[in-house]
């Protein structure tokens, strides 16, 4: 577990008692697992916290950084984090018990479905890097440990034919910020980053004078890899523009966001945290542009593998959402 992870882990074992309720005689502590700070959970995760805060009485709410998204899975089995943002994919693993959930299944329930998260194969042109196939021999970071960016990275690389172990000159596992800075110093030729757009570290390597940078196309692998790990996954585009010289559209594969709990929250609980944060959805789209993809019609039958809370099906079925 990177330093940052265990960081976080501490931060909130400090501020949470592991009983499910997350009451203390003080009132209420919910610690919010969110991502790396080049990420959008994070703000996004701040501006939840501070909605949450402000508007159920007795509550505070406070943001943990992570390593991402299995991280956060594995904090809230361990009931260090009462409240998390995750990809559907490390909770579909952690749902079944699978890869690095391995004989340690976590009762996750989808509470909300969010926005879309857009995974982010990130070169120069420098590096000559036209396709996944060509990273091979090259210098890549493959996403921070604990991170649904490497589980993706990891299926990505394995459907483009090559081994994560062995094609590569050297495979770091940074998080997006570390990567920019690599890829600034000469240090490495590409990154993996799974995240709502535009993100500030791409945005940032962008921007950077004397590097054009460049986003690689992968949609193409998309079928090859949800046939063997089940429809999570779609394609969808980064249009041009997006970010700094981004002159083409980037063909990609795509997942979806979700906040989630343990299935042992509390219904009145849920139904709190859900009513506050669906009636502070226009405040959440002002801390981040991916804060507009919270809508009525991404809320989906089951998260696409992972399980409604009863009391957040209940939710939305109230506000009118088709859940089949």
């Amino acid at each position: 577990m990177s330093q940052i992870t265990r960081r976080a882990t501490l931060g909130a074992a400090a501020s949470l008692l592991a009983a499910p309720r997350l009451v203390r005689a003080q009132g209420m502590q919910l610690a919010i697992a969110t991502g790396t700070t080049g990420g959008v959970y994070y703000p996004l995760g701040g501006g939840l916290a501070n909605i949450l805060s402000r508007t159920i009485p007795g509550m505070s709410a406070t943001v943990e950084v992570t390593g991402g998204s299995v991280a956060n899975n594995q904090l809230l089995g361990a009931g260090r984090v009462g409240l998390i943002f995750s990809q559907v994919d490390a909770s579909v693993d952690a749902v079944k018990g699978e890869d690095r959930f391995r004989g340690r299944p976590v009762k996750v329930r989808a509470i909300a479905v969010l926005y879309t998260n857009r995974m982010q194969a990130v070169t120069t042109a420098a590096s000559g890097i036209q396709s996944i196939q060509d990273m091979k021999g090259k210098r890549i970071s493959s996403g921070a440990p604990g991170s649904a960016t490497e589980v993706m990275a990891f299926r990505l690389i394995e459907a483009a034919g090559l081994d994560r172990d062995k094609d590569f000159r050297a495979r770091e596992r940074l998080s997006p910020a570390e990567s920019t800075n690599a890829v600034k110093d000469g240090k490495l030729d590409a990154y993996f980053f799974v995240s709502g757009v535009p993100t500030s570290a791409v945005t940032d390597l962008a921007a950077s004078p004397g590097i054009t940078m460049r986003l690689v196309d992968h949609a193409d692998l998309v079928p090859k890899i949800t046939a063997k790990y089940g429809p999570v996954y779609f394609p969808e585009v980064i249009p041009a523009g997006t970010y700094p010289g981004q002159t083409t559209d980037n063909q990609q594969m795509s997942v979806a966001n979700i906040l989630a709990v343990m299935d042992t929250m509390p219904d009145d609980m849920v139904t709190k945290i859900l009513e506050s944060t669906w009636n502070g959805r226009a405040e959440l789209a002002q801390v981040h542009a991916e804060g507009r993809g919270f809508t009525l019609e991404r809320q989906k039958t089951a998260a696409a593998g992972v399980p409604w809370h009863p009391a957040a099906e209940a939710f939305w079925k109230k506000q009118g959402a088709n859940l089949g």
